[in-house]
């Protein structure tokens, strides 16, 4: 029997071009799942805070990076993953080749930080904006750096998201730096993440094994007090754990999906999160929220909606297809 005869037709013929399209839907749908996970989890933890007490921002941020190391290890090691993180650290050779990709964890290790900080000390909607320009950022480095082209509901999307940001700025008259601090610096971690064509997991325990120690030292020399707490107070020691837990889901989850979709769609997804956010910062953190935002928010909120609905249409195109196609 020939090997390329669908067993459910054999009239047809699956071609190698069918094969590898089946194989692209798969992977953009995995993408898809992957980032929406990402952006719910993420939401979580801005919250998470919270439900620390009487741990500061800074403290959360601490713990929460040496539990991203810890069950990052005990991942590593359960799913058999371990050897193939050996396997790429052994391919870095040469100092300039780990500079390379030392460079953006700094900027990894300020960005968890300020998630932490911030909704516990005032900057939680600020943050939030930052959120809000960071896929408009992403979909900027996609078109220039990587060429890639947006359908017109993605621009319609940029355009309403854009007139939105910029109208809330007026509005408040300002730029806060928590904000200019994520739609500035992050996509500059994603992007170099990219070009380096490193894996999620690779990247994230690499950037976790410099940040984690120097939390650790951090924590033991100016903190020691909260260390016999959480050490102490066994719920207050589950909770910490768990804040490890659903971190690396969040953080694996999120770098997986910027490696499976284009640079512009994964952009543009993450309006799900800052959405999230801003309702999370104004409900259960205690932000304001006037009358006189709906306008600039409703336009972010209009942008969020077609990317949604375009998601709707092209998931039913490509299920259609390969439907057709067998």
């Amino acid at each position: 029997m020939n090997a390329n005869i669908s067993v459910t037709n054999p009239s047809v013929l699956i071609t190698p071009q069918d094969t590898a399209k089946a194989k692209e839907r798969r992977q953009f749908m995995w993408g898809i799942a992957l980032v929406v996970l990402a952006n719910l989890l993420f939401g979580l933890l801005y919250t998470y805070g919270k439900w620390l007490s009487p741990l500061t921002g800074t403290s959360v941020f601490l713990w929460r990076m040496v539990m991203i190391l810890g069950c990052l290890l005990v991942f590593l090691v359960v799913s058999g993953q371990s050897r193939a993180i050996i396997s790429d650290l052994k391919a870095i050779k040469g100092l300039k080749s780990w500079f390379w990709l030392l460079l953006p964890t700094p900027i990894f290790a300020s960005q968890l930080w300020l998630f932490m900080w911030a909704p516990l000390n005032g900057q939680g909607v600020q943050t939030a904006m930052g959120y809000f320009l960071f896929p408009l950022t992403m979909v900027l480095f996609g078109c220039v750096l990587f060429k890639e082209k947006l359908s017109k509901v993605q621009w319609l999307a940029v355009a309403l998201a854009g007139v939105g940001v910029a109208a809330e700025i007026v509005r408040t008259g300002e730029l806060s730096w928590a904000t200019f601090w994520v739609c500035g610096t992050y996509p500059i971690y994603y992007i170099m993440r990219r070009i380096q064509k490193v894996r999620a997991v690779t990247g994230l325990f690499i950037d976790a094994l410099i940040i984690a120690p120097v939390c650790l030292i951090w924590l033991v020399m100016t903190d020691m007090d909260t260390v016999k707490t959480v050490l102490t107070d066994g719920w207050l020691l589950l909770k910490v754990i768990g804040l490890g837990v659903v971190s690396i889901l969040a953080l694996q989850s999120h770098l997986e999906a910027n490696r499976l979709l284009p640079v512009s769609l994964f952009g543009l997804m993450g309006y799900i999160e800052p959405a999230l956010l801003f309702l999370l910062a104004v409900t259960v953190l205690g932000g304001t929220f006037t009358m006189d935002m709906l306008g600039s928010y409703g336009l972010i909120w209009a942008g969020i909606l077609c990317l949604v609905l375009q998601g709707v249409v092209s998931y039913r195109k490509n299920k259609g297809e390969s439907v057709s196609s067998h």
